[in-house]
């Protein structure tokens, strides 16, 4: 008998999925979360925004990249929404907006329900440390283009920021402080060369090499810190001109966005000593220095451009929140370029 289930799709094991998600879901839950009982929307009360003089909705989406593709080899679920929280709320606090909720979508081969579960959990508990709520989402079964033990994962967040407070290039000025906000790993960039060393040399996920003190695995799926809390912190102390969160492109190039065309970021190399997952990477993979600082964070994940009077209050304050950070660089006059030297 031919039916949906006989075509691959299993309406039952989504349902079962559903459920063991609820009570994690329910913890990123914020005070403006509106119920929709028809189960078709998230909706969040708007009312809220009364408060501010001229509220802007910032928005953002994106994913994880192949970094899926090593959860599924070591069967580890939880770590991954993390991920996904990290790369699209943090992209939201560049601008200085308060996250407000999050949607996620989730496509696999075969819907196992205590995966998603899994899967979603961890997203559910990244925004609960964001500060957002996690509003709704959608998991897709697409037999036949996915294996049954492949996914991917996506996900949209909203924020909301004054007019006149937005964070950016315009308040960047000559003398400016660069400091940098430690990564937890690689975060979710650059897995696809990643994957090519692991597929060419003798490292292995199973492996320990000596300068980690742990598998390769366990290190490479080191989930993303969140910095959106940290960097609300650091507006309301005061100083902050602007941030970058430093994903795909490296540490230059995203710092470069966030600055005007006529000053430059001098960025100081011996201010920090990258990661030995980083080194690991590189020596076993004959990674040239300029290509790691094109595709990694080489551990730094998110930089705040601050005013030379605000630095110090800054870095005592990340201090105070456990997030480690020092002084990277500073603001000279230039042509809109980020240098390391």
């Amino acid at each position: 008998m031919t039916s949906y289930e006989a075509a691959g799709v299993d309406i039952a094991a989504g349902e079962r999925a559903v459920e063991l998600m609820k009570s994690r879901v329910a913890r990123s839950r914020r005070p403006e979360v509106v119920d929709d009982v028809s189960g078709f929307a998230g909706l969040f009360d708007a009312s809220a925004f009364l408060k501010y003089k001229r509220p802007l909705l910032a928005t953002s989406t994106d994913g994880v990249g192949t970094k899926v593709d090593l959860a599924r080899r070591l069967g580890v679920y939880d770590t991954i929404g993390h991920d996904l929280v990290g790369m699209v709320i943090d992209d939201l606090a560049v601008c200085g907006a308060e996250p407000l909720f999050m949607t996620d979508y989730i496509a696999c081969g075969k819907v196992v329900p205590e995966r998603v579960a899994d899967i979603v959990g961890g997203i559910a508990d990244a925004c609960a440390l964001a500060g957002c709520a996690l509003v709704g989402g959608e998991t897709a079964e697409h037999p036949g283009l996915l294996e049954a033990d492949e996914f991917d994962l996506a996900g949209a967040g909203t924020g909301v920021v004054e007019a006149d407070e937005i964070l950016g290039p315009d308040r960047v000025r000559v003398g400016d402080v660069v400091l940098a906000m430690a990564s937890s790993g690689i975060h979710s960039n650059g897995y696809s060369l990643v994957r090519h060393i692991l597929a060419t040399t003798d490292l292995t996920l199973e492996g320990t090499p000596a300068e980690l003190g742990r598998p390769l695995g366990e290190e490479l799926l080191a989930p993303t810190r969140i910095y959106a809390r940290d960097c609300l912190a650091l507006i309301q102390a005061g100083g902050v001109r602007a941030f970058a969160h430093i994903t795909g492109g490296g540490l230059a190039a995203n710092l470069a966005r966030s600055l005007p065309p006529a000053v430059d970021a001098v960025l100081d190399r011996s201010s920090w000593e990258a990661p030995a997952l980083f080194r690991v990477l590189q020596e076993h993979g004959g990674v040239p220095q300029a290509e790691m600082d094109k595709t990694f964070n080489l551990g730094v994940g998110m930089a705040a451009i601050v005013s030379p009077d605000a630095a110090d209050a800054a870095l005592r304050l990340l201090s105070s929140r456990g997030v480690p950070a020092w002084t990277l660089g500073e603001i000279t006059a230039g042509t809109g370029k980020a240098t390391l030297v």
